[in-house]
């Protein structure tokens, strides 16, 4: 069941897109019908938001028991005594899921409308509470306290300060602005704080605006599974190559009991200081956090004693985590992609270049995981090929948990090596909507399937670099 339309991409983004889910190989295993069948879901899928909301528990602190009940009470006040279950997952045990009710159709619609950015837009779907430099436009005369319907501008097109917008729009749902039009577009500078609190969004989940922020982190559940998969021990020395804003460095760390090292990177100052800010939040001290560029990480120069950051010489690492840049088609929702298809094939050299010095920095019968939060064959199966046939050293590993469904055809590798590794393909699951009878009726183990499924487009490999190799 479609709410939103599907996805849209630039023409060539999507002609490239078309034969990358219409290959030979693919279409040999599934048929013309299936495989066209299942690009046609995904594309439906990625502009809606997941079914289910995961949160990460910092078992560093608290049992996941404890943070549950705290959670429930939470919810509860959102939702004015609206019961909605908080599950544990069976695999994951630090993860709390949260099923979305929705989408609300039955909503009414305000004569004052705000209209907010396609980012700010698809915070919302999935429980943000709308902040000021979100917001684009208003009507003429929004005031403090008034009923608003909001909007999101998913082409970009809406000129900041509009009095009113004709152009294409979706709608998120109901709130309250908490300003006057006057001071959200005031000429004294930017406001920032909260512009509309949401009351009736069209997908209800919780927001988590400083909701026991030392307790929970807000990750997709793909993106859990990955340090689960890298499974870091305590004592080890730990790389997070592109680290930032910090989610999988800060589940490495607590993963490992908050013992032994993790060394987190990023060329983004202001991304380093998010992990620095997180790591604190979360009271985590093994994390150490550099400005550095990924690619320039090796050096084959002896270093000072005291030497804690990068460059850092060869094999200095037991575990490495490359969770690379990437052209971000699996995230969502997203209902229109605005990259060029200069700016997707750009990002295959740069993982390749990561990727050799990943190698170069793993210990011998160390492992190394890349990851990347997209859909295409270039950024991931054919970045396996390419790794096994450049790296003898490097074997593919089998991976725990393993959630998500095996690799997809179209990279040239062999089936036994597909079914090593995870793609989550959002339309493995059934787009559908959820209510709050339905939600009653649903068995636990039912919704943790949705959960596993109805998630975000992800890809996860597994290397071991053999000694002696």
């Amino acid at each position: 069941m479609s709410f939103f339309p599907k996805i849209s991409f630039q023409h060539e983004v999507e002609e490239y897109l078309s034969k990358v889910f219409r290959n030979n190989e693919l279409i040999t295993a599934l048929g013309t019908k299936e495989a066209e069948s299942k690009y046609q879901s995904l594309l439906s899928h990625l502009s809606h938001p997941p079914a289910v909301t995961t949160v990460r528990v910092n078992t560093n602190l608290a049992s996941v028991k404890h943070v549950k009940k705290l959670l429930l009470e939470e919810i509860q006040k959102q939702f004015k005594g609206t019961c909605v279950p908080v599950l544990e997952h069976p695999q994951l045990r630090d993860i709390l899921l949260i099923p979305a009710i929705g989408p609300r159709q039955d909503l009414k619609k305000y004569e004052s409308e705000v209209i907010v950015g396609a980012q700010c837009g698809y915070a919302v779907l999935r429980g943000a509470h709308v902040y000021v430099p979100g917001i684009i436009s208003t009507s003429r005369f929004v005031k403090a306290g008034d009923l608003v319907s909001v909007y999101s501008d998913i082409e970009g097109k809406c000129k900041r300060g509009a009095k009113e917008f004709e152009g294409v729009k979706v709608f998120l749902g109901n709130g309250i602005s908490e300003l006057n039009r006057s001071d959200i577009f005031s000429s004294h500078g930017r406001m920032t704080g909260l512009g509309v609190r949401m009351t009736e969004p069209v997908y209800l989940s919780p927001s988590f605006d400083s909701v026991l922020p030392s307790h929970l982190f807000l990750q997709n559940l793909p993106s859990v599974v990955v340090s689960h998969v890298l499974n870091p021990q305590p004592g080890e020395r730990i790389l997070d190559m592109c680290a930032a804003p910090g989610g999988k460095t800060t589940h490495l760390a607590t993963l490992m009991r908050d013992q032994g090292e993790v060394i987190a990177m990023d060329k983004i100052a202001n991304k380093v200081k998010k992990i620095k800010q997180n790591a604190e939040l979360l009271q985590l001290n093994c994390i150490k956090a550099f400005c550095y560029d990924g690619t320039k990480a090796l050096t084959a120069e002896k270093r000072e004693d005291k030497q804690e950051g990068p460059p850092f010489l060869p094999e200095s690492f037991d575990r490495v985590l490359l969770d690379a840049p990437c052209s971000g088609m699996g995230q969502r929702p997203n209902m229109a992609y605005s990259s060029t298809l200069k700016e997707v094939t750009s990002y295959q050299p740069l993982q390749r270049k990561l990727f050799t010095v990943a190698v170069k920095l793993l210990k011998p019968g160390g492992v190394l995981v890349y990851s990347t939060c997209t859909i295409t064959l270039s950024e991931n199966e054919e970045q396996v090929a390419w790794a096994l046939e450049t790296f003898p050293c490097l074997q593919l590993q089998p991976q725990e948990p393993h959630i998500g469904g095996e690799g997809m055809r179209g990279a040239g590798l062999a089936l036994h090596q597909l079914k090593l590794l995870q793609r989550f393909d959002p339309s493995a699951g059934t787009l559908q909507g959820t209510d709050m009878e339905s939600l009653q009726d649903c068995k636990e183990e039912d919704l943790v399937s949705l959960a596993n499924k109805d998630c975000i487009g992800f890809f996860i490999a597994k290397f071991m670099k053999l000694k002696g190799k």
